[in-house]
C-alpha cells in the first residue's frame, strides 16, 4: 500500500495507530466472541500517503482458524475501531481500517519449526549410526 518514498508523517501516524488499537483491544472495547480471548499482536501498519486507509497486519500464537475468525471479527467491529481511534487522536481524517492475516510471519513460524524437526531428525540418525553428533555452531561474536 505505501508508496517507494517513507513517508515520516505516516510513520508517526501507524505509531500512533498502533498504540491505540493495542490499547482499545486491552480495554475489550469489542465484545465480539471470535475476538474475546485471542491474544493478538499487530505486527505492522501500512497507510496510504493520503491517511485515508490503513491495512493492518495480525498475527497470533493461536491457530490459523482462530486468528482467522478474530481477523474476521475486527473487520466486523472496524466502524467502532475507527470510531473511538477518532476520540482519541484528533486529526481529520480516521482512515479505514482494514485487518489482515500476517502471512509472512505464520509461514516463517512454519519454516523455522521443519528446519528444527529436521535438523533433530538429523542429529537421532547420526547418533543412531555412532556418527559423533556435533552441537549447533554458534555465530561468532567478533563478526
Amino acid at each position: 500500500m505505501s508508496n517507494q518514498r517513507d513517508y515520516p508523517r505516516a510513520a508517526r501516524f501507524n505509531s500512533q495507530l498502533r498504540e491505540e488499537l493495542v490499547q482499545l483491544l486491552r480495554d475489550q472495547v469489542i465484545h465480539d466472541p471470535r475476538v474475546a480471548g485471542v491474544d493478538l499482536s499487530i505486527t505492522s501498519i501500512d497507510t496510504l500517503a493520503d491517511m485515508r486507509e490503513a491495512r493492518i497486519l495480525m498475527s497470533s500464537l493461536a491457530d490459523d482458524a482462530t486468528l482467522r475468525k478474530a481477523v474476521q471479527g475486527l473487520n466486523h467491529a472496524a466502524g467502532k475501531l475507527r470510531h473511538e481511534v477518532g476520540l482519541r487522536l484528533h486529526i481529520r481524517y480516521i482512515p479505514v481500517l482494514t485487518f489482515v492475516v500476517d502471512e509472512a510471519t505464520r509461514e516463517g513460524d512454519r519454516v523455522n519449526a521443519l528446519i528444527r524437526t529436521v535438523m533433530a531428525k538429523d542429529r537421532a540418525n547420526a547418533s543412531a549410526r555412532g556418527d559423533v553428533v556435533e552441537p549447533p555452531a554458534k555465530p561468532a561474536a567478533d563478526e
